[in-house]
């Protein structure tokens, strides 16, 4: 294994992940990295946290520095773009993007960490100046300065990142409109009651929430302002922040490995590819989604680095498997903490689950303290085997690791009726005796007629 020469296209969450791991469990191969960017490692969720004041300076919001690799031996070749690979031949074509010069290099081991593209709307007049992006720094940098400038701001997406913008505009002092074409803003992650729960937040902050409403055209007025017309109205507006979803970047290795019907570069558990010298992590590639049993295209920065970690360890010795995820998520909105993993009800019921929704709703630990916070949890399960699918919670208390803990049920195939009694510690400082999952657990067991006899 040693002296292997391996190869990293991209250098973001998951080729840095990548990077670390080579470093550590192979000493003597010899690492290339190619990477259009200049800088490595930017965290998107930067972007709302710089608009709203949270984080001062967006350069804050890096983790790594290449030049820390390049002492450690790595041959980082920033600012390259690489053109087109040869599987068979195990050779590629790059260019510098500063002087132009085409770069001819071979590799025995190549990880793909290409990551993903934005999915660009194909919506009249998106090509306006005044429409912008929010994925990268540079379009982090050009949303940034076009704040400073204009009052009024339109939303376009209401995911994660639209949410999260959002709540940056208003802490910014703008009058932010949010355009979702689904039924209810999150509808990724959340079920209706509890993503209505969010909308009534944002609303209560100021934020005008168009939902089934689809963007038609952006038309520039005489006054400077973007008109933006939907399939509801139309509203005027100083600028416009498209938050769509992103699509994988696999277009380099097509037709030389297997990919799915999505675009995304199918992967075994040791994150190798179809071709046994290709490996592949991140948003370019799919993700073993535990609750379905399936393979899934999820793009997050939490699979991103798992995935990279494990390509690294198992580029030249696979012996570390992926565990698949639930796809867990969590944000801080307007100090409310908002955290979800697994199924919402109506995905588990598109897979054909016989699934229920349990809800609870109440104080995080006793009255008699001197403050507490309201917790209200949504668990969905499934009714025949009684396994736990997926949670949904919210609270001014911080219960992002609620959301981890469950995580871990959905992983080991837990029931409602074990939840129930899972061993969670109990002290008035923390929680009531039986902790909040255990009392929405409870709930569903009270909602099948009981515990199951067995």
């Amino acid at each position: 294994m040693t002296n292997k020469k391996v190869v990293i296209i991209g250098c973001t969450h998951a080729g840095i992940a990548a990077i670390k791991q080579i470093i550590k469990y192979y000493p003597d191969a010899d690492i290339t990295v190619y990477e259009r960017h200049a800088d490595i490692s930017y965290l998107s969720c930067g972007t709302y946290l710089h608009l709203g004041g949270t984080v001062k300076n967006l350069d804050d919001v890096f983790y790594a520095d290449p030049d820390v690799f390049t002492k450690q031996g790595v041959k980082m070749r920033m600012i390259h773009d690489v053109i087109s690979i040869n599987a068979e031949e195990h050779t590629i074509l790059a260019q510098n993007l500063k002087t132009k010069e085409l770069v001819h290099d071979t590799y025995d081991k190549l990880i793909m960490a290409t990551g993903s593209i934005t999915a660009i709307p194909a919506i009249s007049g998106i090509e306006n100046p005044k429409v912008l992006l929010c994925k990268t720094c540079d379009e982090a940098h050009e949303l940034y300065a076009a704040a400073k400038m204009y009052h009024s701001v339109a939303i376009v997406g209401g995911g994660y990142a639209g949410v999260e913008l959002a709540e940056g505009f208003v802490k910014s002092g703008h009058k932010v409109s949010l355009i979702e074409r689904g039924p209810h803003v999150l509808k990724e992650y959340m079920d209706p009651i509890m993503a209505k729960k969010v909308q009534a937040m944002l609303v209560e902050h100021g934020v005008k929430i168009l939902t089934d409403t689809m963007v038609t055209q952006f038309k520039d007025l005489e006054n400077e302002e973007i008109e933006v017309e939907t399939t509801r109205s139309k509203c005027t507006v100083d600028m416009v922040a498209i938050a769509p979803g992103v699509v994988p970047q696999s277009d380099l290795l097509k037709g030389q490995v297997e990919i799915s019907d999505n675009g995304a570069i199918v992967t075994d558990p040791y994150m190798g590819t179809s071709n046994p010298d290709i490996f592949a992590a991140g948003d370019a590639t799919e993700v073993r989604y535990n609750p379905t049993l399936s393979q899934t295209y999820m793009p997050l920065a939490s699979h991103a680095v798992r995935q990279g970690t494990l390509a690294g360890i198992n580029v030249l010795d696979k012996r570390l498997k992926s565990i698949g995820t639930q796809a867990t998520t969590g944000m801080l909105l307007f100090d409310k903490t908002i955290a979800c993993t697994g199924l919402t009800l109506k995905k588990a019921q598109e897979a054909h689950f016989d699934a229920a929704a349990a809800f609870y709703q109440g104080n995080y630990r006793p009255d008699f303290m001197p403050t507490t916070a309201e917790i209200t949890i949504e668990l969905v399960y499934d009714k025949n085997t009684r396994k736990v699918l997926g949670a949904q919670m919210m609270s001014d208390h911080e219960i992002s690791q609620s959301a981890n803990t469950i995580s871990v049920v959905i992983q080991n195939g837990n029931t409602i009726d074990e939840l129930s009694f899972l061993d969670m510690l109990f002290s008035p400082n923390f929680d009531e005796p039986f902790n909040y999952l255990n009392l929405v657990a409870q709930v569903a067991v009270d909602q099948e007629h009981g515990y199951l006899r067995k």
